[in-house]
């Protein structure tokens, strides 16, 4: 499964109504930690395909979600099991940690 890019209008389908474990990687394009990783989310979607779901949302473009889920600082990754936030990570970190929480919630 292609690393999604979502927005407001799709983000309840995708993520909070969709049975299972997602993913979801909240940033910028102005911010330099955000950039590096998204060739990491791009390998976790191809690794978690079938799995687990993997999704970005741009904070500058989405801003009602960045109001909803509260981004004080970027990245932030939550990871959501059956549409609920279940674990979430602030600031840059590595593909094993991200990796990590997604099998704590499968």
């Amino acid at each position: 499964m292609a690393l999604l890019h979502l927005k407001d209008d799709v983000f309840k389908s995708e993520i909070k109504e969709y049975k299972g474990v997602a993913l979801v990687d909240f940033w910028a394009p102005w911010c330099g930690p955000c950039m590096m990783l998204t060739p990491i989310m791009e390998e976790l979607a191809t690794e978690m395909d079938g799995k687990a779901k993997i999704a970005k949302v741009n904070v500058d473009e989405e801003s009602g979600l960045a109001m909803e889920f509260q981004i004080m600082s970027i990245p932030a990754v939550f990871v959501f099991k059956d549409g609920d936030v279940v674990e979430t990570l602030i600031g840059a970190q590595s593909k094993d940690t991200y990796k990590e929480a997604i099998e704590r919630h499968l």
